[in-house]
Protein backbone atom coordinates (compact mmCIF):
# COMPACT_ATOMS: atom_id res chain seq x y z
CA UNK A 1 0.00 0.00 0.00
CA UNK A 2 1.37 3.36 -1.03
CA UNK A 3 2.71 5.82 2.41
CA UNK A 4 0.01 8.25 0.98
CA UNK A 5 -2.81 6.07 1.50
CA UNK A 6 -3.06 5.40 5.14
CA UNK A 7 -2.14 9.69 5.94
CA UNK A 8 -6.24 10.06 6.33
CA UNK A 9 -6.61 6.83 8.06
CA UNK A 10 -4.07 8.14 10.49
CA UNK A 11 -6.11 11.35 11.26
CA UNK A 12 -9.13 9.36 11.72
CA UNK A 13 -8.18 7.30 13.87
CA UNK A 14 -6.59 10.63 16.13
CA UNK A 15 -9.89 12.74 15.66
CA UNK A 16 -11.80 9.36 17.23
CA UNK A 17 -9.57 9.84 20.45
CA UNK A 18 -9.54 13.89 20.11
CA UNK A 19 -5.83 14.07 19.28
CA UNK A 20 -5.49 15.53 15.80
CA UNK A 21 -2.55 18.21 15.56
CA UNK A 22 -2.40 21.58 14.17
CA UNK A 23 0.71 20.78 12.43
CA UNK A 24 1.69 17.33 10.99
CA UNK A 25 5.19 16.84 9.91
CA UNK A 26 5.47 13.85 7.44
CA UNK A 27 8.08 13.24 4.75
CA UNK A 28 6.99 13.39 1.03
CA UNK A 29 5.37 9.94 0.82
CA UNK A 30 2.71 11.35 3.11
CA UNK A 31 1.58 14.19 1.16
CA UNK A 32 -0.02 15.10 -2.35
CA UNK A 33 -2.47 18.05 -2.91
CA UNK A 34 -5.73 16.18 -2.08
CA UNK A 35 -4.07 15.39 1.33
CA UNK A 36 -3.29 18.96 1.51
CA UNK A 37 -6.55 19.94 1.21
CA UNK A 38 -8.06 17.49 3.24
CA UNK A 39 -5.95 17.98 6.16
CA UNK A 40 -6.58 22.06 6.00
CA UNK A 41 -10.41 20.83 6.19
CA UNK A 42 -10.03 19.30 9.68
CA UNK A 43 -7.58 22.38 10.73
CA UNK A 44 -4.43 20.62 10.03
CA UNK A 45 -1.41 22.01 8.92
CA UNK A 46 0.42 18.78 6.64
CA UNK A 47 3.89 19.92 6.63
CA UNK A 48 5.54 18.21 4.14
CA UNK A 49 7.53 18.88 0.82
CA UNK A 50 5.31 18.00 -2.53
CA UNK A 51 7.12 16.96 -5.67
CA UNK A 52 7.96 19.75 -7.50
CA UNK A 53 6.84 21.03 -11.41
CA UNK A 54 7.33 17.98 -13.63
CA UNK A 55 6.82 19.33 -16.77
CA UNK A 56 9.70 18.58 -19.49
CA UNK A 57 10.65 22.41 -19.56
CA UNK A 58 10.32 23.24 -16.38
CA UNK A 59 13.08 19.89 -15.90
CA UNK A 60 15.49 21.51 -18.37
CA UNK A 61 16.01 24.71 -16.37
CA UNK A 62 15.39 26.73 -19.21
CA UNK A 63 12.05 26.58 -20.00
CA UNK A 64 8.56 28.06 -19.32
CA UNK A 65 7.38 26.00 -16.79
CA UNK A 66 3.71 25.46 -15.26
CA UNK A 67 4.26 28.65 -12.74
CA UNK A 68 5.24 30.83 -15.54
CA UNK A 69 1.31 30.98 -16.35
CA UNK A 70 -1.61 32.91 -14.56
CA UNK A 71 -4.83 30.71 -14.05
CA UNK A 72 -7.86 32.65 -14.26
CA UNK A 73 -10.34 30.40 -12.29
CA UNK A 74 -13.34 31.84 -12.22
CA UNK A 75 -13.17 32.75 -16.35
CA UNK A 76 -11.78 29.29 -17.07
CA UNK A 77 -8.66 30.28 -18.90
CA UNK A 78 -4.69 30.74 -18.40
CA UNK A 79 -2.82 33.38 -19.78
CA UNK A 80 0.64 32.83 -20.83
CA UNK A 81 3.59 34.87 -20.07
CA UNK A 82 3.56 36.31 -23.60
CA UNK A 83 -0.41 37.35 -22.84
CA UNK A 84 -1.83 35.16 -24.68
CA UNK A 85 -4.99 33.10 -23.59
CA UNK A 86 -6.01 29.70 -24.09
CA UNK A 87 -8.83 28.46 -25.58
CA UNK A 88 -9.87 25.34 -24.68
CA UNK A 89 -10.42 24.36 -21.31
CA UNK A 90 -11.96 21.02 -20.47
CA UNK A 91 -12.76 19.14 -17.27
CA UNK A 92 -11.86 15.52 -16.92
CA UNK A 93 -11.11 12.47 -14.85
CA UNK A 94 -8.10 10.19 -14.87
CA UNK A 95 -8.62 6.20 -14.48
CA UNK A 96 -7.66 6.39 -11.25
CA UNK A 97 -10.99 9.36 -10.67
CA UNK A 98 -8.27 12.13 -10.24
CA UNK A 99 -9.88 15.23 -11.48
CA UNK A 100 -8.00 17.07 -13.55
CA UNK A 101 -8.40 20.05 -16.16
CA UNK A 102 -6.87 20.07 -19.85
CA UNK A 103 -5.90 23.37 -21.12
CA UNK A 104 -4.44 24.01 -24.61
CA UNK A 105 -3.17 27.20 -26.53
CA UNK A 106 -4.08 28.33 -29.80
CA UNK A 107 -1.22 26.82 -32.63
CA UNK A 108 -1.35 30.00 -34.51
CA UNK A 109 -0.47 31.76 -31.31
CA UNK A 110 2.04 29.76 -30.42
CA UNK A 111 4.14 29.29 -34.00
CA UNK A 112 4.35 32.86 -33.80
CA UNK A 113 5.59 33.73 -30.10
CA UNK A 114 9.13 34.12 -30.10
CA UNK A 115 9.95 31.98 -26.90
CA UNK A 116 8.26 28.92 -28.50
CA UNK A 117 11.57 27.28 -28.39
CA UNK A 118 11.34 27.60 -24.32
CA UNK A 119 7.92 26.87 -24.17
CA UNK A 120 6.49 23.98 -26.17
CA UNK A 121 7.60 21.07 -28.90
CA UNK A 122 3.97 20.25 -29.75
CA UNK A 123 3.40 19.10 -33.40
CA UNK A 124 -0.65 18.58 -33.10
CA UNK A 125 -3.46 20.76 -33.61
CA UNK A 126 -2.90 23.11 -30.65
CA UNK A 127 0.00 25.41 -28.92
CA UNK A 128 1.26 24.64 -25.47
CA UNK A 129 -1.33 22.31 -22.73
CA UNK A 130 -1.29 22.28 -19.04
CA UNK A 131 -2.98 19.92 -16.76
CA UNK A 132 -4.24 21.48 -13.67
CA UNK A 133 -5.99 19.57 -10.75
CA UNK A 134 -9.41 20.78 -9.37
CA UNK A 135 -8.78 24.36 -7.76
CA UNK A 136 -8.77 24.01 -4.54
CA UNK A 137 -5.68 20.96 -4.93
CA UNK A 138 -4.20 23.16 -7.56
CA UNK A 139 -4.03 26.30 -5.34
CA UNK A 140 -2.88 24.01 -2.54
CA UNK A 141 -0.19 22.72 -4.75
CA UNK A 142 1.40 25.84 -6.35
CA UNK A 143 1.37 27.32 -2.68
CA UNK A 144 3.47 24.47 -0.67
CA UNK A 145 6.07 24.53 -3.96
CA UNK A 146 6.35 28.11 -3.64
CA UNK A 147 6.78 28.10 0.41
CA UNK A 148 9.17 24.48 0.67
CA UNK A 149 11.41 26.46 -0.95
CA UNK A 150 11.74 29.35 1.74
CA UNK A 151 14.49 29.25 4.40
CA UNK A 152 11.79 29.63 6.71
CA UNK A 153 9.63 27.19 5.75
CA UNK A 154 12.90 24.41 5.77
CA UNK A 155 13.90 25.42 9.10
CA UNK A 156 11.01 24.78 10.52
CA UNK A 157 10.59 21.46 8.64
CA UNK A 158 13.99 20.75 10.45
CA UNK A 159 12.22 19.52 13.38
CA UNK A 160 11.21 16.32 11.64
CA UNK A 161 14.88 15.14 11.34
CA UNK A 162 14.15 14.38 15.26
CA UNK A 163 11.66 12.05 13.73
CA UNK A 164 13.68 10.51 11.33
CA UNK A 165 15.85 9.87 14.14
CA UNK A 166 13.73 8.12 16.70
CA UNK A 167 12.73 5.66 13.42
CA UNK A 168 16.48 5.14 12.68
CA UNK A 169 17.17 4.03 16.33
CA UNK A 170 13.84 2.09 16.78
CA UNK A 171 14.88 0.18 13.17
CA UNK A 172 18.57 -0.28 14.89
CA UNK A 173 17.81 -1.43 18.38
CA UNK A 174 14.13 -2.98 18.03
CA UNK A 175 12.75 -5.66 15.55
CA UNK A 176 10.09 -2.88 14.05
CA UNK A 177 10.28 -4.01 10.73
CA UNK A 178 9.76 -7.78 11.78
CA UNK A 179 7.58 -9.41 13.71
CA UNK A 180 7.47 -12.68 16.11
CA UNK A 181 3.98 -12.56 16.98
CA UNK A 182 0.78 -13.60 14.53
CA UNK A 183 -2.38 -11.55 14.72
CA UNK A 184 -2.68 -7.71 14.55
CA UNK A 185 -3.79 -7.19 18.19
CA UNK A 186 0.06 -8.91 19.29
CA UNK A 187 1.59 -6.67 16.93
CA UNK A 188 0.15 -3.68 17.93
CA UNK A 189 1.07 -4.77 21.32
CA UNK A 190 4.57 -5.56 20.46
CA UNK A 191 4.76 -2.18 18.59
CA UNK A 192 3.47 0.22 21.80
CA UNK A 193 6.06 -2.13 23.78
CA UNK A 194 8.65 -0.92 21.53
CA UNK A 195 7.56 2.84 21.71
CA UNK A 196 7.27 2.86 25.72
CA UNK A 197 10.51 1.00 25.50
CA UNK A 198 12.27 4.18 23.59
CA UNK A 199 10.76 6.22 26.17
CA UNK A 200 12.54 5.15 28.68
CA UNK A 201 16.25 4.99 26.45
CA UNK A 202 15.72 8.17 25.38
CA UNK A 203 14.88 10.18 29.11
CA UNK A 204 17.47 7.79 30.83
CA UNK A 205 19.93 9.35 27.52
CA UNK A 206 18.47 12.82 28.55
CA UNK A 207 18.88 12.48 32.21
CA UNK A 208 22.66 11.49 32.22
CA UNK A 209 23.55 13.92 29.40
CA UNK A 210 24.28 11.28 26.77
CA UNK A 211 26.08 12.96 23.91
CA UNK A 212 24.14 13.09 20.65
CA UNK A 213 25.40 9.93 18.45
CA UNK A 214 26.91 10.44 14.92
CA UNK A 215 25.51 9.04 11.55
CA UNK A 216 25.30 5.93 11.92
CA UNK A 217 27.50 3.64 9.66
CA UNK A 218 26.84 0.13 9.04
CA UNK A 219 29.54 -2.14 9.11
CA UNK A 220 30.23 -3.01 5.50
CA UNK A 221 30.12 0.68 4.57
CA UNK A 222 32.98 1.43 7.56
CA UNK A 223 34.86 -1.60 6.02
CA UNK A 224 34.36 0.65 2.03
CA UNK A 225 35.98 3.25 3.86
CA UNK A 226 38.73 1.71 5.66
CA UNK A 227 39.44 -0.60 2.21
CA UNK A 228 39.69 3.08 0.12
CA UNK A 229 41.70 5.05 2.96
CA UNK A 230 44.47 1.65 2.47
CA UNK A 231 46.88 2.61 0.19
CA UNK A 232 47.02 -0.78 -2.47
CA UNK A 233 49.88 -2.94 -1.65
CA UNK A 234 52.64 -3.34 -4.69
CA UNK A 235 51.61 -6.34 -6.88
CA UNK A 236 54.43 -8.62 -8.50
CA UNK A 237 54.78 -9.59 -12.23
CA UNK A 238 54.46 -13.17 -12.93
CA UNK A 239 56.64 -12.73 -15.54
CA UNK A 240 59.92 -11.07 -13.56
CA UNK A 241 58.81 -11.95 -9.94
CA UNK A 242 59.58 -8.31 -8.90
CA UNK A 243 57.08 -5.74 -6.99
CA UNK A 244 55.21 -3.85 -10.22
CA UNK A 245 55.22 0.05 -9.94
CA UNK A 246 51.85 1.62 -9.58
CA UNK A 247 50.99 4.40 -12.87
CA UNK A 248 51.74 6.87 -10.71
CA UNK A 249 55.95 5.71 -9.71
CA UNK A 250 58.55 7.72 -11.20
CA UNK A 251 61.53 5.53 -13.43
CA UNK A 252 64.95 7.11 -13.12
CA UNK A 253 66.45 8.91 -16.30
CA UNK A 254 69.65 10.43 -16.70
CA UNK A 255 69.99 13.70 -16.72
CA UNK A 256 69.61 15.37 -20.37
CA UNK A 257 68.12 11.69 -21.74
CA UNK A 258 64.76 12.46 -23.60
CA UNK A 259 62.17 9.65 -23.46
CA UNK A 260 61.36 7.47 -26.79
CA UNK A 261 57.87 8.19 -25.64
CA UNK A 262 57.97 11.86 -25.15
CA UNK A 263 60.68 12.66 -27.80
CA UNK A 264 59.64 16.53 -27.88
CA UNK A 265 60.38 16.71 -24.25
CA UNK A 266 64.19 16.59 -21.91
CA UNK A 267 63.39 15.31 -18.52
CA UNK A 268 65.98 16.33 -15.76
CA UNK A 269 66.35 13.33 -13.83
CA UNK A 270 62.80 11.23 -13.82
CA UNK A 271 59.47 10.98 -16.02
CA UNK A 272 56.39 9.50 -15.46
CA UNK A 273 55.57 6.18 -16.19
CA UNK A 274 52.43 6.08 -18.97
Amino acid sequence: MPTWEITESVHQALATRSLLPAIHLVDSGYTSAALLVAAAGQHIELMGPVRGDTTAQNRSGEGLGQDAFTVGWPARTVTCPRLQRSVSWSAQRKPTGTEIIRVHFAKADCDACPVRAACTSAMSKWGRNLTLLARPQQQALDQRRREQDTDQWQAAYGTRAGIEGTLSQAVRVTRTRTTPYRGLHKTRLGHVLIAAGLNFRRLDAWWTETPIGSTHISRFARLGLELTARPNPPTKSFRTGYPRRNPGDRVPLRAGEASSLFPEAVFSGTRPRP
